[in-house]
């Protein structure tokens, strides 16, 4: 093993936990030496699992022998960086989820056609911003059948640590990648009927039989304030509302989205 004790905060080394930003971290120059943190024992585990590479660690002294030892014993030669709760809380700016960080190397992403190639369900998220919402959707996906997500260049980065954190682990079970361009026509290459989540005049319940039908359906969710572009909406096959009672207009995108992935999943 190799353990570092450390007593500083200007280590060497613990920066990429505590001083590099979420964007120095994604290094856009250099995509090859891009880095996330994953945070927590099962969550680390579970990219471990995925075939992620580990960089390197950072746990309570407590956790070397307890929460961490099996993440050690699979990762030898990486440094373990450890102090106590009080140190490590004052370097990352916050208390860790179960004492344990991990910075792993970002894996390359798959093209939208590799992503799509033998999906029958995949959700879109477009322009969604916030982490928590993310990895909700991202944990909904896994558990309900869907089978890819795209995402927007407008949304926020599935890697990001609280978005990791709040999947479960689950970012790195189901294939995700980025989306340019035109989404709709996109999505009509690759074979795909789209259903736009929007409240307009020619929505149509998500309990429709038309949408259940579709062998290829891809499921576009928008951001948190205003939802979806009218020119998203207008380009989908299909605009698609969940049913709701006592005058709610919209639910959370998240809550939103495990609603729409249980109803539309392939049968």
């Amino acid at each position: 093993m190799n353990i570092i004790e450390i007593e500083s905060l200007t280590h060497p080394g613990v920066e990429v936990f505590a001083t590099l930003t979420e964007a120095q971290l994604r290094c856009a120059l250099h995509p090859e030496q891009a880095i996330f943190i994953a945070e927590s024992p099962k969550v680390i585990r579970v990219a471990l699992d995925a075939g992620i590479e580990p960089l390197a660690l950072m746990c309570e002294r407590r956790h070397i022998t307890g929460d961490a030892a099996d993440i050690i014993a699979r990762c030898p030669h990486i440094p373990v960086y450890t102090g106590s709760r009080e140190l490590l809380s004052r370097l990352t700016g916050y208390t860790l989820t179960r004492g344990v960080l991990c910075a792993m190397r970002r894996p390359q992403l798959p093209t939208v056609e590799q992503v799509c190639a033998t999906a029958r369900r995949v959700a879109v998220i477009d322009s969604v911003v916030d982490t928590t919402n993310i990895g909700a959707i991202f944990r909904s996906a896994a558990a309900l059948g869907i089978d890819a997500v795209l995402l927007t260049r407008q949304s926020c980065d599935p890697l990001n640590r609280r978005s990791v954190r709040v999947s479960m682990g689950t970012v790195f079970l189901v294939p995700w990648t980025w989306i340019d361009g035109d989404v709709t026509a996109t999505l009509h290459t690759v074979g795909f009927t789209t259903a736009a989540m929007a409240l307009t005049d020619r929505s149509i319940p998500i309990d429709h039989p038309h949408l259940a039908a579709q062998p290829k359906l891809a499921i576009i969710l928008g951001t948190e304030g205003d939802g979806l572009a009218p020119q998203v909406i207008s380009a989908a096959d299909f605009t698609a509302r969940i049913p709701m009672a006592h005058g709610v207009d919209s639910l959370n995108v998240a809550a939103a989205a495990a609603v729409a992935f249980w109803q539309l999943r392939a049968r």
